[in-house]
């Protein structure tokens, strides 16, 4: 587990929404987690404080080794960020302003949304949303848009988005 979840933050970028792919596809190919189980464990991570790709490692790890597992998931999904924004700060103070510096971040950016789309995307495709059986509902496409356009047009914070949308949930389905 811990070098299945080291491997995740070593190559992942992009933050943690971008890792959503990649650990899907490990926990399906350690046979670790369901689709519907993966699912769930996003929305929990998503909802609670710190960044996502931590909060699912941890509780993935809790699920198939309880808190030891959930200590060796975190680390491990951790432990490359850690390292690699120590040695990268350093690096990127000094040599911020050179152009190859600046024209690699010109690059980097659109790319790095681009990886973000793909997860959300990937995400709604393998649930099911788009294009099988589960495709949403109208009660649940009115939701979608709603959450859409109260995180473009409010400052609303997205956990008491997530919030509000759980306690919807319950309420219509």
């Amino acid at each position: 587990m811990l070098i299945t979840f080291f491997k995740l933050g070593l190559v992942s970028f992009g933050g943690g929404y971008a890792m959503i792919p990649l650990i899907q596809t490990e926990m399906q190919n350690h046979h670790w987690l369901d689709i519907n189980q993966f699912t769930d464990m996003i929305a929990v991570s998503a909802m609670a404080p710190g960044p996502i790709a931590s909060n699912t490692a941890t509780i993935v790890g809790d699920k198939l080794a309880g808190l030891f597992g959930a200590v060796v998931a975190c680390v491990g999904v951790t432990l490359p960020s850690l390292l690699l924004i120590l040695l990268v700060g350093k690096l990127f103070f000094k040599f911020q302003e050179h152009p190859i510096v600046k024209s690699a971040f010109y690059g980097l950016r659109p790319t790095i949304i681009g990886v973000i789309a793909y997860a959300a995307i990937k995400f709604a495709v393998s649930n099911g949303i788009i294009g099988g059986s589960n495709f949403i509902d109208i009660k649940s496409s009115i939701l979608l848009v709603a959450a859409f356009i109260l995180l473009v047009k409010t400052k609303i914070h997205p956990a008491y988005l997530i919030l509000a949308s759980g306690i919807i949930g319950v309420l219509l389905f």
